[in-house]
């Protein structure tokens, strides 16, 4: 018998989930770097790999099962951050993540990009960049997703190696084509407010540079509450651990600070044991505002609707629900106001031809 949960989907339930106007907030770009994609850069920009690396692509993707921890993770996804080397390659990668998920009934993403994973190689935030950049504006063009950009620091670096990436990006912070910026990798034992001057250092080159940071994956609730109070953040990454302080989940209902959860994520890297030991229930009772999201999709066996589908598999959520979770992500993205009232509207049309969901 299994030990949780697992409804079985109808094919209106999957349908539905499918057409759903989607918005992911939570997605590192070096994240969806596919194994096969991996090798061919390789081979391309003639980069050794390690020889303890898996030999095959079929090897690396069966190794992915196998992760015990964040940090197992990040070792491997730093040793793939390697074979990315020209403007190109940034473009295909970014492609290939935009033209899947097109396919999702994705219609608005926020993209996470590490550039001190790529500076520490000589590349220029600008290659990068601009790579990315020319992915988000043919797909736009072609499937009318639209797209922010957002640069992470590795919270594991030295505070004045993340300064310095602020100001080599300074340009595009000002521009405002670096829509905001976020703190990623191993959260212990670096807590938010060692960055507190970082934060403050970016948001002067832009008032209007939002900013957001991952908290509560490892680290407990204080995490939280230390991005929101020091860093001044306005969006919470992962957050799954906030459930474990109940004034921490008052604030964030009472303030609709939104939560980017990333369900598939948190199994593989072990903050839970299986989908069903997420608060998503529990968020939704309490008001607290989150949306669904891939994180690492390429590591973690599932794109956007790879996770609605195990969240209502684990979940039985009902229309209602889908309502308000979509709903609020809709509200909680940084795109403008006409675009959040195209993506309503799609998503009302969606609820009206699903009635019997």
């Amino acid at each position: 018998m299994c030990e949780y949960p697992n409804h079985s989907l109808s094919q209106t339930q999957i349908d539905f989930l499918t057409e759903i106007p989607k918005c992911e907030h939570h997605l590192h770009i070096e994240g969806t770097l596919e194994p096969k994609l991996l090798f061919q850069l390789a081979g391309k920009n003639n980069i050794t790999l390690p020889d303890t690396f898996p030999k095959t692509h079929e090897e690396l993707a069966e190794s992915y099962n196998h992760f015990s921890n964040l940090q197992d993770f990040l070792d491997v996804y730093y040793i793939g951050c390697n074979v990315l080397i020209t403007e190109d390659d940034f473009y295909l990668l970014a492609l290939e993540y935009l033209t899947k998920v097109s396919k999702q009934g994705l219609k608005h993403t926020e993209i996470f990009f590490d550039p001190q994973s790529h500076t520490s190689r000589n590349l220029s935030i600008d290659l990068v960049f601009n790579g990315l950049q020319r992915a988000c504006q043919q797909i736009q063009k072609e499937c009318g997703i639209t797209t922010k950009i957002i640069m992470c620091l590795l919270r594991h670096l030295p505070t004045d190696d993340c300064s310095k990436t602020i100001d080599q990006a300074s340009h595009l912070i000002k521009s405002g084509e670096i829509h905001g910026i976020g703190l990623d990798s191993s959260e212990k034992p670096f807590p938010p407010e060692i960055f507190d001057d970082v934060y403050k250092k970016a948001k002067n080159l832009n008032e209007n540079l939002r900013l957001t940071a991952h908290a509560g994956e490892e680290g407990d609730a204080s995490y939280i509450t230390n991005a929101l109070d020091v860093l001044q953040v306005e969006r919470i990454d992962h957050g799954v651990r906030s459930i474990e302080d109940p004034r921490v989940i008052e604030r964030l209902a009472s303030t609709q600070t939104m939560l980017s959860v990333c369900p598939l994520s948190n199994v593989v890297l072990r903050v839970v044991k299986n989908v069903s030991e997420l608060p998503i229930k529990k968020f939704l009772d309490a008001g607290v505002s989150f949306s669904i999201n891939s994180d690492d999709p390429a590591y973690f066996g599932g794109y956007i609707l790879d996770n609605y589908l195990e969240v209502q598999r684990r979940f039985n959520l009902s229309k209602q629900d889908w309502k308000k979770i979509v709903t609020n992500s809709i509200k909680g993205s940084w795109c403008d106001n006409t675009r959040k009232t195209e993506l309503f509207n799609e998503l009302d049309l969606v609820l009206k031809k699903y009635d019997d969901f």
